[in-house]
């Protein structure tokens, strides 16, 4: 999704059908009109073949590779926009714009539904309150379980066996007796986790012997021909029983596995976020999109439905209208919240409360939603509200920061409610109203001075809860997989592996009694016991191991005491009295909490 002014995408003249627009066009524009409020999702032309052989490979290694520096094969491709919205947004859209629709083509009408009856007073839901208690997660707290025990619960041994199956079945269909076994898999998962926080130019560097990038542990793990052969053919699905209706089923069994693993330990909660998020892409494939206002505005688009605190529960990649066939009366956004609340609905039908953006929200989205027994609310454009009559907007501006004006559908009960803060905001919901209406602080440019306005319930409440998928995004960005290849999807693999990290770890803050550790040091300790633990030991010339990495990272019983003789302190090197009682190393106090994290 991106802001680029509409008539870039319609260039069209009188009589003549419309003219294709290159990237490098709408690239141009983004850059120069920032500020516009026309939004349009374009997408680079797709192949006329998703799941065709030639789909296996892309436009080459994308190491190194960034948005600014594009081939001009990729800069100059064509692009659509996609036929997102429904038939009245459309016709509404294109009157705000001033465009016309083109009368030779004429749609069906749809059933005309009973006009709303809208009246100013504030909400009457009949929803439950929440009493759902959660004993999946009161038994992951017994367990106890180390970084690579909470990591291993949604990269399993059935998914890694899976993977080791396709990937030797895929290269016997190409002539080639990999023999790849889950030891060599899960290597090959330590050095991709390793390349997010550290990574070099090119990843043959990590082999080289130069003193300055050589890397011991990558090194001694796996050997580099070896790593690149069983990188090359990293496969996930059966060729020969791909969908062709799908253009993603060369990885759609990879997100079945992870999305039943996401959801069987997901942490049961009543608030939910549902966004888009983007996967970074550069290469040639047909789904990749633009998206405006976004740490990575090129690549693939991916639904995703998040707890309040970024735990992600259920994803989906887009396809666009043209492969995604959308609920009855909703746009295709619209369309994918219902699918993340029937993913949600298979471990009870218990009364969540889902917040998303203006993207997705509409009236009829509210309705949907509220006979399935689910809870929303959502910031919504002025014409989805199904014309509700609040107080013009300019006339709202007027009026100081903190008026509001809402009405509630008598039907339905579902509510609409225009807030006047730093610009006017439109909000819906079908289970929180008005009241109480309290304050919050607002900076005031002109007066250098913080005032208090009144902020109505449902606005503070969204305001609370709806940053679950920006919390995920976050999370991804600090130390995403750097290393991917020359297939269209290897980006995609390195954005999964990243959410079954930052969902172990959401896990580790959950259900750790003692210390906790951040991400990186989470991160850091995955990749560590990965390369270690399942290194190739047949060479000649390969160093031996401590094999007590795992329980000295695992943060399970671990206790500082004295010690009568003096002994190199194992991270310092300098003399204590003190030592590790489970290790049985030498640590200095201060020293304690470090060593037992990097």
């Amino acid at each position: 999704m991106a802001t680029v002014p509409r008539e870039l995408l319609s260039l069209r003249g009188a009589g003549s059908k419309p003219k294709s627009t290159k990237l490098l066009e709408v690239l141009n524009a983004l850059e120069e009109e920032e500020s516009s409020h026309s939004r349009e999702e374009i997408f680079i032309a797709p192949p006329d073949n998703a799941s065709g052989d030639f789909t296996d490979e892309d436009s080459g290694d994308e190491d190194g590779r960034r948005g600014s520096h594009l081939p001009g094969s990729i800069l100059h491709a064509s692009v659509v926009p996609e036929d997102s919205g429904t038939e009245e947004e459309e016709e509404e859209e294109e009157e705000e714009d001033g465009l016309q629709r083109q009368p030779a083509v004429k749609r069906q009408k749809a059933a005309v539904e009973p006009q709303r009856v809208w009246t100013r007073r504030d909400i009457r839901p009949d929803f439950g309150p929440w009493s759902a208690s959660d004993p999946h997660m009161e038994d992951l707290k017994s367990q106890e379980l180390s970084p690579v025990g909470l990591f291993e619960l949604f990269f399993d041994e059935g998914t890694i066996n899976f993977i080791v199956n396709e990937t030797n079945r895929y290269a016997w269909q190409k002539n080639v007796n990999l023999g790849l076994t889950a030891q060599e898999l899960k290597c090959v998962l330590g050095i991709l986790i390793l390349s997010g926080y550290i990574s070099y130019p090119r990843r043959r560097m990590f082999w080289e012997t130069s003193p300055d990038s050589h890397h011991h542990l990558v090194a001694d793990a796996i050997r580099r021909d070896r790593f690149e052969l069983i990188f090359s053919y990293l496969h996930f699905a059966d060729n020969t029983e791909l969908d062709e209706s799908d253009r993603f089923a060369k990885v759609r069994p990879l997100i079945v596995r992870m999305n039943c693993n996401f959801q069987k330990h997901a942490p049961l909660e009543e608030f939910y976020s549902f966004g888009e998020s983007m996967c970074e892409y550069f290469g040639h494939r047909g789904s990749k999109q633009l998206s405006a206002g976004k740490p990575m505005r090129l690549g693939y688009k991916i639904w995703c439905g998040t707890t309040s605190r970024g735990y992600l529960v259920w994803f989906e990649p887009s396809q666009g209208t043209l492969f995604t066939k959308s609920h009855r009366g909703l746009d295709l956004g619209g369309s994918m919240v219902v699918k993340f609340v029937d993913a949600l609905q298979e471990r009870g039908c218990l009364p969540y409360h889902i917040f998303f953006d203006k993207v997705f929200t509409s009236v009829k989205l509210m309705s949907i939603l509220r006979k399935k027994g689910v809870k929303a609310t959502g910031t919504v454009r002025e014409y989805r509200t199904e014309r509700c009559p609040l107080k013009d907007p300019k006339e709202l501006k007027k009026m100081k920061r903190g008026s509001f004006d809402y009405k509630v559908d008598e039907s339905e009960e579902i509510i609409v409610c225009r807030w006047h803060d730093s610009s006017v905001v439109n909000i819906c919901s079908n289970a929180v109203g008005i009241e109480p209406v309290g304050l919050t602080s607002h900076h005031s440019g002109a007066a250098k001075t913080r005032t208090q306005v009144h902020q109505p319930s449902l606005v503070k409440l969204y305001q609370e809860k709806v940053g679950g998928v920006s919390r995920m995004d976050q999370n991804i960005a600090k130390y995403k997989v750097k290393i991917r290849g020359m297939k269209w999807y290897s980006s995609f693999i390195g954005y999964v592996i990243d959410a079954a990290l930052n969902n172990a770890w959401q896990l580790h803050t959950i259900c750790s009694h003692d210390a906790q550790v951040d991400l990186l040091a989470f991160r850091r300790y995955v990749a560590c016991v990965y390369l270690e633990s399942n290194a190739d030991m047949s060479s000649q010339g390969r160093r031996s191991r401590r094999l007590e990495t795992e329980s000295r990272f695992d943060m399970i019983g671990h206790w500082i005491v004295h010690q009568d003789k003096r002994t190199r302190c194992a991270l310092c090197h300098s003399q204590t009295n003190t030592r590790c009682e489970k290790c049985q190393k030498g640590v200095h106090a201060k020293c304690f909490r470090e060593y037992h994290i990097r």
